[in-house]
C-alpha cells in the first residue's frame, strides 16, 4: 500500500490551500463567480455539497487556470507565482497534455 510521506501530504495540503483560496477569488467577483457555475453547471444551492466531495477543488484551480487573466491575478492578489500554481494543479491531479 503507498504512503505519503510528511513531505508529500504538505505538498498537497498546501494545494488544497491554494484551491481554496481560488475559490474565494472566483467567490469575491460576480461575474468571475457566474462563469464557473455555467462552466461546472453547479447552481448557488449545490455549491455547499459539491464542495464535499473528491476533485472539487481540483476543478476550481483548473477553472482559475483556464483563463490567462484570471490565473494571473490571482497570482498576484496572493503572492503566488505561476510555477506555485502549476505545482497545485499537479498535486490535486491535474493534467495536461
Amino acid at each position: 500500500m503507498f504512503r505519503q510521506t510528511a513531505g508529500q501530504a504538505a505538498q498537497k495540503q498546501r494545494a488544497e490551500e491554494i484551491a481554496t483560496a481560488a475559490l474565494g477569488f472566483i467567490a469575491a467577483n460576480e461575474d468571475r463567480l457566474n462563469g464557473f457555475f455555467m462552466a461546472t453547471g453547479l447552481s448557488p444551492d449545490e455549491i455547499r455539497s459539491a464542495a464535499a466531495k473528491p476533485g472539487f477543488l481540483a476543478s476550481v484551480l483548473q477553472h482559475v487556470l483556464s483563463d490567462e487573466e484570471s490565473a494571473a491575478g490571482f497570482a498576484a492578489e496572493n503572492g503566488l507565482s505561476p510555477e506555485d500554481l502549476q505545482r497545485a494543479a499537479f498535486q490535486l491531479g491535474i493534467r495536461w497534455d
